[in-house]
């Protein structure tokens, strides 16, 4: 009923609407999320196999345990897609284009590895899907003038990384 009200009354009063990837505009945007999620899908992806390995496998304690590895695998793989989405989306511009023409066929291909890595549980799809995340990292930091150093993250499954060199 107040949603008809509301709606009644902007006919009448055109009520501005502001729109933002989040209720605050912040301008704040970081790639780490995204490598985060795409680490934990290769994680999900060697526990996986580390289980059909293990003498569990037929048990209920087994599908258990598989169902919640393939369900936060999908997560992650949907939430890195989502974060390179809001930054590619809100944050990358013409000028980002002109400079770094790769980035559309970059983004394109995260968008794809992401999705395989949700459908399959290879494990080389998972560190590809981490490298373009990687590359797009990359871009994304020299489009704000920051160097970038490469490590290997400090937990499994212990990947390179891209990081900001601060």
């Amino acid at each position: 009923m107040i949603y008809k009200l509301i709606l009644s009354v902007d006919k009448y009063l055109s009520f501005p609407v502001a729109k933002a990837h989040c209720d605050i505009p912040c301008g704040i945007y970081d790639p780490a999320p995204a490598q985060i999620d795409a680490l934990t899908v290769v994680r999900m992806m060697d526990l996986m196999a580390a289980l059909e390995q293990g003498e569990e496998k037929g048990k209920l304690e087994y599908h258990n345990t598989l169902s919640r590895y393939i369900t936060v695998k999908e997560e992650h793989a949907e939430k890195a897609k989502h974060e390179i989405r809001v930054i590619w989306g809100d944050y990358i511009k013409d000028t980002h284009l002109e400079k770094y023409p790769e980035l559309p066929g970059l983004v394109h291909k995260i968008m794809q590895l992401g999705s395989k890595s949700r459908q399959t549980s290879d494990r080389e799809h998972g560190l590809a899907f981490i490298d373009a995340i990687n590359q797009f990292a990359e871009v994304f930091w020299a489009t704000k003038n920051v160097k970038i150093k490469k490590a290997k993250a400090p937990y499994a499954p212990g990947l390179e990384m891209v990081y900001p060199d601060l």
